[in-house]
């Protein structure tokens, strides 16, 4: 029903289409019970997710993804009913056909905290950011023994000098000016990172994209998408606060740091953006504040300052 996809070029030409991968979502919901339900697909997200009637989300990975399946489901199982956050239910996951495996999880209630966002007056915007800071940090308390083997990296410090012997020509790459480009190499060799830090479960993209919110009383409802959690320094998650939660408002930053119970050094998280798997530095330059000088130094403070 769905075809092979074990490329990336096959994933451009399969993934994206619906016409081809909606057959195979149907006879899915119909092998797990759900046959005939309405199946709506979600615009967002790089997988196929579709909402399966108002109850059930059913998320496809292709073979050459399918081992996130395996990292969702299993973080999926070993959150429930652990975070001061909803995330949703396991319902059902295992290997479909061609190498394709699925997500069958439930339906958290509320509204895109992206697309809500701005309605949410500021004093609200506070409370929201203070949950979020909360499910964090009990996401980062939790014993992470259990996903060990399945989630990576191994070696912390190994991953980082990976990430960074290709730092300069990823963001090359993305287009990022070569003023700022070759300021990378002397900002990372001024900033020291963990090598062995104590390791925690990191959901690696908490952004407004991935909460859900109750646009009545403004409170979080739920968090969602791990499958690309890893194990690491609980700085790293910071990254994704302040690029696509916080986004250098005035004051978010220093609420999350309150509610989380501790500081972060901006210049160590402007340093983890730099070596993050999916950073694209001029994406984020057209997303956030300038900062006032064009140094990253100045780029720390602007995006993760509590200032």
């Amino acid at each position: 029903m769905l075809p092979e996809v074990n490329t990336e070029e096959e994933w451009d030409a399969v993934v994206p289409d619906d016409a081809v991968v909606r057959p195979g979502a149907a006879d899915l919901c119909t092998r797990l019970g759900l046959g005939g339900a309405p199946l709506v697909r979600f615009t967002e997200g790089s997988q196929p997710v579709y909402a399966v009637g108002d109850d059930h989300v059913l998320k496809l990975f292709p073979g050459v993804d399918a081992s996130d399946a395996v990292t969702e489901s299993r973080v999926l199982a070993h959150l429930q009913g652990r975070l001061p956050v909803p995330t949703p239910e396991l319902h059902a996951t295992g290997a479909y056909e061609n190498g394709w495996r699925y997500v069958l999880m439930s339906r958290l209630p509320g509204e895109d905290l992206a697309r809500a966002w701005p309605r949410i007056p500021a004093d609200a915007r506070q409370s929201v950011v203070g949950e979020a800071a909360a499910a964090l940090a009990t996401l980062h308390a939790l014993d992470p023994g259990p996903l060990a083997d399945t989630l990576g990296p191994a070696d912390w410090g190994d991953f980082l000098l990976r990430q960074r012997a290709g730092a300069v020509e990823r963001q090359r790459s993305c287009g990022l000016p070569e003023a700022w480009t070759e300021q990378i190499a002397g900002f990372l060799d001024s900033v020291e990172l963990p090598a062995d830090p104590p390791r925690v479960l990191l959901h690696t993209e908490p952004m407004r994209q991935h909460f859900v919110v109750d646009p009545h009383i403004w409170r979080l409802t739920g968090l969602f998408d791990f499958e690309p959690a890893m194990f690491g320094d609980r700085a790293y998650d910071l990254v994704g606060v302040g690029l696509f939660l916080t986004k250098g408002e005035p004051g978010l930053m220093a609420r999350f740091q309150k509610e989380y119970g501790r500081s972060f050094d901006p210049r160590q998280l402007l340093a983890y953006t730099l070596l993050h798997v999916y950073a694209n530095l001029p994406w984020y330059f057209r997303e956030l504040p300038a900062p006032p000088e064009p140094t990253w130094e100045s780029v720390s403070e602007t995006w993760f300052g509590t200032g």
